[in-house]
């Protein structure tokens, strides 16, 4: 039987859903999710069976103007990502529409000689005849090899786009193990699961104002593993607001971390979290590496 093997980059501005839609199509939580923009900062693979064909999903940051050496290194993974991919499936939030910066981001992709595939997302919160309009417009902007209309929160409509990558990557050996879900470290995992919580339970700045970094992860006899993560923020505010009174609100992040993370492990999880301010973090090179990014 001949195998198909091949990287598939999702593309799109913050929020168009790509994260969510990796999630549903891998069946298990490897991108974290926020209805925050900007949640995904670096490039998460997930690799999919579907019949004969290993799909390789790189969940690549959203696109956006960058103001900080984080913000361009995200970017910079973004559109490096795409680059390097056998196919691109271009996100667009069917609800939003082609605001300025899908715009851009169709535009700099047309420039391109890859294959592109358009995939409106959201389309079970807008009215069945908005779609081929939209499509039109979009069309007429860039060529793309086929369009796809699902929701990546419901599951409408996934199947068929997995159906179709399966029949159209490159023909090839799988690169990766048949029951590998993401080439993701277990450490790393365990810092987005954290930082998916503060995307969850703070508000305004302080998302996007703190990074985290696992500084521990050890094995234990009973087959438990005992998890150390550090969390850095820029400023003596955010540090207490993270904190809680009392230690509540640090608890909270994280219990529900922890949760997640057995799940996703499968096994028992001690985590430990501290809170450090460092300002000016988001500017400095080691921790961009720490968390997987390149300037």
């Amino acid at each position: 039987m001949t195998t198909r093997c091949g990287f598939v980059a999702l593309v799109g501005a913050p929020n168009a859903g790509k994260s969510t839609l990796l999630n549903r199509i891998a069946g298990a939580k490897l991108s974290i999710v926020s209805p925050k923009a900007q949640t995904t900062r670096f490039r998460t693979l997930g690799i999919v069976m579907q019949d004969n064909a290993q799909i390789i999903l790189v969940d690549l940051p959203g696109i956006f103007k960058p103001r900080r050496r984080l913000d361009r290194a995200m970017v910079n993974a973004a559109w490096s990502g795409s680059q390097d991919a056998d196919l691109t499936l271009l996100l667009v939030d069917a609800k939003s529409g082609l605001r300025e910066d899908v715009r851009e981001i169709i535009a700099k992709l047309a420039e391109s000689k890859g294959r592109i595939w358009l995939v409106l997302n959201k389309t079970d919160l807008v009215e069945r005849g908005e779609l081929l309009p939209l499509t039109q417009e979009i069309g007429g902007l860039i060529s793309v090899e086929h369009v796809f209309m699902l929701s990546a929160r419901s599951g409408e409509g996934v199947n068929d786009l997995m159906g179709r990558l399966a029949t159209e990557l490159p023909e090839g050996p799988f690169l990766y193990p048949e029951d590998d879900l993401t080439d993701l470290p277990d450490r790393l995992l365990a810092a987005e699961l954290v930082r998916e919580q503060i995307f969850m339970q703070t508000h305004e700045e302080i998302p996007y104002q703190a990074t985290v970094e696992t500084e521990s992860f050890k094995e234990r006899p009973d087959g438990s593993v005992r998890i150390e993560v550090t969390i850095y923020v820029s400023r003596p505010g955010h540090k207490a607001i993270l904190i809680g009174e009392g230690g509540h609100k640090i608890k909270s992040l994280g219990a529900r971390a922890r949760m997640e993370l057995q799940e996703l492990l499968d096994r028992k999880c001690h985590l430990f979290l501290n809170v450090k301010e460092r300002a000016g973090w988001d500017e400095e090179k080691a921790r961009l590496r720490a968390i997987g990014l390149d300037d």
